[in-house]
């Protein structure tokens, strides 16, 4: 650092992080909410400590007015506090930059700022939140911090290595509840405001303080240790948070032992928000939701909503120790906070619900981690971050979900109770302070002796994955690895492998770390085992690992043989098809033997294997739709013959004794059969709704299955016939169940009619639905719909990139180009974005194309395939 003579403010602007001479140790901050008015005042005294010889300090602000005289610094023990000489706000950079004509003295003092805000409605920084209250409409206060967004409420040093302690002040009307991380110390009412004082917070991040001003009722219940805990929701809904309440109470008494350090706050609290851009956030002791990630209503919730809610509610307060209490050094080592809180949160969900096969259900995590992650603008775990703009685009599947799943490979990889006891004894050393990635690795080492950073380093230092190729010959198995891509291409990654491997039975396993290029591998027991007429080899058992396997043609009949006579376990299952069908999107082998090896599934009994074999199905019949038309009514007639038989085994009744996951199977199932365009199952569904229209008690449409019926209905509403879609709008609108609104925006936009698409979009821009909710509603656009969204999208991208932002905005891209499937729709979407690609969303423009230019390359491969047709002819038995 130069001394403190010759800094210039010029040379603070346009640096990813803030300068160093000078640090927060604590905030006092007051804030003044105006809830009508949609504004807020409010106040600072940060104690700073100055570490080096200074003229400025250097803090962040955005979207804030701080007034020059406004400003005020005061050398603890000094007699008279220094006027600053100017404050600059830089808008491009979010920093205040405040210079003294003198040089602060090193030490403590205290930096006064006075500051307005507007409560915007961008769901980030202080936003407000709309939501009823006896018929009237009314605005909520609410904070979203993460990543970088407390800069918008108060004045801060906005990183998180900024940890400090806040002592946070409301003045708010005196009939509302106000909450923040930390209960409330007193209450002074003044007439129609009052003044609320919170305890002061342990030391911590800005990005997990809270703040939420508004009419709620709660439930609450206490953890064995006496903290409180409690589920906030609007007026009138507090029962639906009875089930969250109990996953949480159970989750705080199973990661205090589990992390062997108890939950550091007095209390935790819950809270329901209408509008949430994401789908949860940590802040510390004051968690804020989406009414559908945190409600729970026994009578109109359907299963898959009950476990969303365990889910998310565990991978939240999993952050209370992971992330809170140990915090990442910088964004770059996000993944670590969100892969790690994925990973765990199924650890929770398995020890409350056993019966939810939810490791199974994890690799639908895993997979699309892979997707993203087999593209070449993908991107690896830990990424630079060099402006606080590219943030936002990596809170995506490479941090979550390969995150996860590269620590559930290594928790497999060294054991689960040596991978416990380093975990506890890395968040004991790093309590109340920051790490990163290195720190866990170094703690994981030294509790299992093995080589964990060299084996960590190839997985998180570079972007994608191997897959391994396997041959058998002469008793040997040969080992290739390669990078693979999406689009066939050869990456030139290269990783060191945990391989696991079983041989005609799971009792005969083998463990090796394979870090070379080409490898032979004598095993054993295959001498003896191969003589044996049911041989197979499986490796990657159970798929733990994050790589995939590429069998020669002999191995590869080997197991699906293994699959027909139900020798693997689920997980194993689902490995193989998902697998298969990579390669085969990757032009690496034939769409043909995808589909036989989809006919040796026709006794599956496991849920998340059936509903995977779904998808991939789908997703064959959107890409033939366009490689060969004229084969696709005989496509549809094997997938429909292939399903039958599973919807008339599970039919559209709950029968008595029935679990948890063959309420998702009936759900998925029948969504599937709709859109594939079966007759008895868009008839039974049309029946069933329609009963439903006159009575919303009927037992005849259960949550679970109405997302199916509001498909199916959906799948006979045309231009000229629209009945289906205005009596679905109408229940949209009277209810006030979140889920349910979600579940008809999701099936909306699956009707064939490109005419009817469009409007579905169009309504999506309306008032009528939540910005938050637009995603749902992109999400259902069906096969027919994809170019009709594209020229939408085109037509409406001012409006769009105007008023979403954040990961919203990346959505709209994503779901809209990413179908697309051939080369002139990829080179029209280049063209549309060349001049209108911020940093915001240059990486999400980038992955999307190419997905489209994969799309594209499948299409033409499967053009290619000879025989296709006689074998579309032969599998829907059209003779």
């Amino acid at each position: 650092m130069a001394a403190a003579a010759e800094q210039s403010a010029e040379q603070f602007r346009g640096q990813a992080r803030l300068p160093g001479f000078a640090a927060p140790r604590r905030y006092d901050l007051r804030l003044a909410p105006d809830l009508d008015g949609c504004a807020f005042a409010g106040s600072v005294d940060v104690s700073v400590d100055v570490t080096a010889p200074t003229r400025f300090l250097v803090l962040n602000a955005a979207e804030l007015e701080v007034a020059p005289g406004g400003v005020q610094f005061k050398p603890h023990g000094a007699e008279q506090e220094l006027l600053p000489a100017e404050v600059t706000n830089v808008p491009e950079d979010e920093i205040l930059i405040i210079r003294f004509n003198e040089v602060l003295p090193v030490g403590e003092g205290t930096l006064v700022i006075a500051f307005k805000g507007t409560l915007n409605d961008k769901m980030h920084g202080f936003y407000r939140s709309v939501y009823e209250l006896n018929g009237e409409k009314k605005n909520m206060a609410v904070t979203q911090f993460e990543p970088a967004d407390a800069r918008r409420c108060f004045p801060c040093w906005d990183e998180p290595s900024f940890k400090a302690i806040f002592k946070i002040t409301l003045e708010v009307p005196s009939e509302t509840v106000a909450l923040s991380n930390m209960p409330v110390v007193e209450e002074k009412v003044n007439g129609p405001i009052k003044a609320v004082y919170f305890q002061e917070t342990p030391i911590m991040s800005t990005y997990l303080v809270a703040v939420i001003v508004g009419m709620f009722d709660y439930v609450e219940a206490f953890t064995t240790d006496g903290t409180s805990v409690r589920v906030y929701t609007q007026v009138g809904k507090s029962a639906q948070g009875k089930f969250a309440l109990e996953v949480a109470v159970k989750t705080l008494v199973l990661f205090k032992e589990y992390f062997a350090v108890p939950y550091p706050l007095p209390k935790m609290d819950m809270i329901a928000i209408p509008d949430f851009a994401s789908g949860a956030m940590e802040n510390y002791g004051l968690v804020t939701y989406r009414e559908t990630a945190l409600l729970f209503d026994e009578k109109h919730s359907a299963a898959a909503n009950k476990q969303r809610v365990a889910v998310v509610v565990a991978h939240e307060l999993a952050h209370q120790w992971f992330g809170n209490l140990v915090t990442m050094e910088w964004w770059t080592h996000l993944w670590l906070n969100e892969g790690f809180a994925t990973w765990v949160s199924y650890l929770a969900a398995d020890n409350f619900f056993p019966e939810w096969n939810v490791w199974t259900q994890f690799l639908e995590e895993s997979t699309t981690g892979f997707k993203l992650d087999a593209l070449a603008g993908s991107h690896p775990i830990e990424v630079d971050v060099n402006h606080v703009d590219e943030i936002d685009e990596i809170f995506d599947a490479i941090s979550y979900r390969k995150g996860a799943a590269v620590i559930r490979m290594l928790q497999s990889y060294l054991g689960a109770e040596t991978f416990q006891k380093s975990l506890a004894a890395y968040i004991e050393k790093f309590a109340y302070s920051n790490a990163k990635t290195e720190d866990l690795w170094a703690a994981l080492e030294e509790g299992s002796g093995e080589p964990v950073k060299t084996l960590m380093h190839s997985w998180t230092k570079q972007q994608g994955y191997p897959v391994v190729n396997v041959k058998l010959k002469d008793g040997k198995l040969e080992m290739e690895q390669t990078q693979f891509l999406s689009s066939g291409a050869e990456g030139v990654g290269q990783w060191v492998v945990p391989i696991t491997l079983c041989c005609c039975s799971y009792s005969r396993q083998e463990k090796f770390l394979f870090n070379g290029k080409q490898e032979d591998f004598n095993l054993s027991g295959l001498v003896e085992c191969q003589k044996k007429d049911d041989f197979w080899i499986k490796l990657n058992v159970n798929q733990t690992g994050f790589y995939r396997v590429s069998y020669d043609e002999e191995l590869a009949s080997r197991l699906r043989y293994a699959i027909e006579a139900n020798k693997l376990s689920a997980a194993d299952r689902y490995g193989v098809l998902d697998d298969t069908y990579a390669l085969c999107m990757a032009g690496k082998q034939k769409l043909v033997s995808l589909l036989h090896l989809i006919a040796a599934y026709k006794d599956e009994t496991e849920y998340t294997v059936l509903a995977h074999v779904i998808d991939t199905s789908l997703s064959i019949v959107e890409m033939v739709a366009v490689a060969a038309p004229e084969g696709l009514g005989k496509l549809k007639k094997f997938l429909i013959d292939f399903l039958e038989p599973f919807a008339q085994r599970i039919g559209w009744d709950a029968k008595s004794g029935e679990g948890h996951l063959d309420a998702l199977l009936r759900g998925t199932l029948l969504t599937a059969l709709a859109e594939l365009g079966h007759e008895a199952t868009i008839n039974e569904a049309v029946r069933r709704f329609n009963v439903f229209v006159e009575d919303r008690e009927t037992p005849l449409l259960p949550p679970d299955v109405r997302k199916a019926a509001y498909v199916a209905l959906m799948q006979t509403v045309n231009k000229s016939n629209r009945a289906g879609y205005e009596s679905l709008l109408k229940i949209y609108k009277e209810t006030d169940l979140s889920q349910e609104k979600v579940r008809i925006l999701g099936s909306l936009a699956s009707c064939p009619d490109p005419d009817v698409v469009r409007d579905t979009l169009d309504f999506m821009l309306s008032p009528e639905v939540r910005n938050q909710d637009s995603i749902f509603l992109l999400r259902g656009v069906g096969a027919a719909g994809h170019e009709v969204a594209w020229t939408w999208l085109k037509e409406k991208w001012d409006y769009i990139s105007d008023t979403f932002s954040g990961t919203l905005l990346t959505y709209f891209v994503s779901t809209t180009v990413s179908p697309l499937r051939t080369d002139e729709m990829g080179d029209d979407a280049e063209e549309f974005f060349k001049s209108r690609t911020k940093a915001n969303i240059a990486r999400t423009v980038r992955q999307s194309i190419e997905r489209v230019r994969i799309n594209a390359k499948w299409v033409e491969s499967t053009r290619a395939e000879a025989n296709l047709g006689n074998v579309l002819k032969e599998i829907s038995h059209d003779h």
